[in-house]
């Protein structure tokens, strides 16, 4: 609802459409009844419960880990990450990392070397001759919709003496036949040391995790800051990520739907003559070009009972601004569909207006 009106939303990120499932408002409700509303404290003091451990242990369970250890924001597990694993060291990232990765960096005083988006070559060309840097990229990019080169990066980690991790935070729950994310879909999951998840996107709730050996947790329970002064999320809230999660593993017909809506979206914006990143995941990026175009384009899909995101420079480049398309399990052909006439009604405004 936006200013007393209903609008049927194509911009958020409910990838499987579990953010209001039954089974997670009980768990959250019978979660609050056993343990209040908050932690009271830092994990490290006594605000980690038998709620959080057991979160814990079945999100590194799900993704083939030692452990994973929670954090209260994806914002906060990048930052503790990097600012842990590369104090005053050498970090390279991919130009349209989540900027999460490059405060980290900033706050590590590390060496912060970005190289042009989903290439290996410029990656390698900023290790250079370098061993031992913090090699970052995003799984699924948030902007674009496309996939970070995980075999390319992976390779050259390992040639490097390189440590990669991969922020999945749109990819995990939505890509690879069990919902494990990019690094299932690409076939690397063992060849990627740090990866990062988050709560509040596929699983519908809040919050984030880190998953990976015991050498790593425990470096992050000691030195991550963002982990260790700050209270920890409420165990209500975990238990209601642990529904989450049964369903993340359990529904694979919310993943097929995902894919069918992307399919059919893409197949009628093709039919549309209009021009669409190359991505087939269910973040979908249509270029207007000049923000000016991309705000009237989402000014009149809102007319229409649709909201959509209009994202202008500086968040994507100059000359690229583009709507910002999202699908959820929850959608209907029908309404995706919808859209599809939406945006021709858009085009075809322009064109009479010359």
């Amino acid at each position: 609802t936006l200013d007393g009106r209903t609008l049927l939303a194509f911009c958020s990120n409910d990838y499987l459409g579990l953010r209001d499932h039954p089974d997670l408002v009980d768990a959250l409700r019978a979660g609050a009844d056993r343990w209040g509303v908050g932690a009271g404290s830092a994990h490290l003091v006594a605000g980690h419960t038998s709620a959080h451990q057991a979160l814990e242990e079945e999100l590194a369970d799900f993704l083939g880990r030692p452990r994973a250890l929670l954090f209260s924001t994806g914002y906060m597990a990048n930052l503790g990450v990097v600012s842990a694993l590369a104090p005053r060291g050498v970090v390279v990232e991919d130009r349209l990392n989540h900027a999460s990765l490059l405060d980290g960096a900033r706050l590590a005083g590390a060496r912060l070397l970005r190289y042009r988006h989903a290439s290996v070559e410029a990656a390698a060309e900023r290790l250079g001759g370098r061993s031992g840097a913090l090699l970052v990229t995003d799984g699924l990019f948030s902007m674009e919709g496309d996939l970070a080169p995980l075999p390319g990066l992976a390779a050259l980690a390992r040639e490097h003496e390189a440590t990669l991790m991969v922020d999945d935070a749109h990819g995990i729950g939505v890509l690879g036949d069990q919902g494990r994310g990019t690094l299932e879909l690409q076939g690397v999951e063992r060849e990627v040391p740090v990866l990062v998840g988050t709560l509040g996107k596929a699983f519908g709730g809040f919050g984030a995790f880190v998953a990976g050996d015991e050498v790593l947790v425990e470096t992050l329970i000691q030195e991550a800051r963002s982990y260790v002064y700050t209270t920890a999320p409420p165990p209500a809230l975990a238990e209601a990520m642990r529904a989450a999660l049964r369903r993340v593993r359990e529904d694979h017909w919310r993943r097929e739907r995902l894919r069918e809506h992307v399919r059919r979206f893409r197949r009628g914006v093709a039919a549309l003559g209009l021009e669409l990143l190359d991505a087939e995941t269910p973040v979908q990026a249509l270029i207007l070009g000049e923000p000016e175009r991309a705000l009237r384009w989402s000014r009149w899909l809102e007319e229409a009972g649709l909201l959509v995101g209009a994202i202008r420079p500086p968040t994507v480049p100059e000359g690229s601004a583009r709507l910002r398309i999202t699908f959820s399990a929850a959608h209907t052909a029908g309404q995706v569909d919808c859209l599809l006439q939406a945006l021709a009604a858009c085009r075809d405004r322009e064109e009479e207006a010359g």
